[in-house]
């Protein structure tokens, strides 16, 4: 179980890592967000120099209108564990996002009057 922790405004963020190729690792803070239904996105940008396999793309609706997304196999660890996960890849993500098919596999425990926020098990 990883503990996660609230922003300004509320917002809850986790500590995950990125594994862009087998020796390089990139530690982020990445935002939940329970209204994107897929796994993670991501801008273009945080690609660069990773050597994830590209598996398509993908039109999307999301809340700013229609959106295209390529598709890569990503590497991620999230507490712990290795995952290797679709990413959608567009332009203009501006926090690199956890999505709802996390919830598949982990428990979201969110009190943010007792100041309680984990992913896990």
């Amino acid at each position: 179980m990883i503990q996660g922790t609230f922003g300004s405004e509320g917002e809850l963020f986790f500590e995950i890592t990125l594994i862009a190729t087998p020796n390089s690792e990139f530690t982020i803070d990445a935002l939940f967000d329970t209204g994107f239904s897929e796994w993670m996105p991501v801008d273009k940008q945080d690609l660069d120099g990773s050597n994830w396999q590209y598996l398509g793309e993908r039109d999307m609706r999301l809340a700013k209108g229609e959106s295209k997304f390529d598709i890569y196999l990503g590497k991620v660890r999230v507490d712990g564990q290795l995952f290797d996960i679709p990413v959608h890849v567009g332009q203009g993500v501006s926090e690199i996002l956890l999505g709802r098919q996390w919830l598949q596999s982990k428990r979201l425990l969110v009190d943010m009057a007792s100041g309680i926020l984990t992913l896990g098990n």
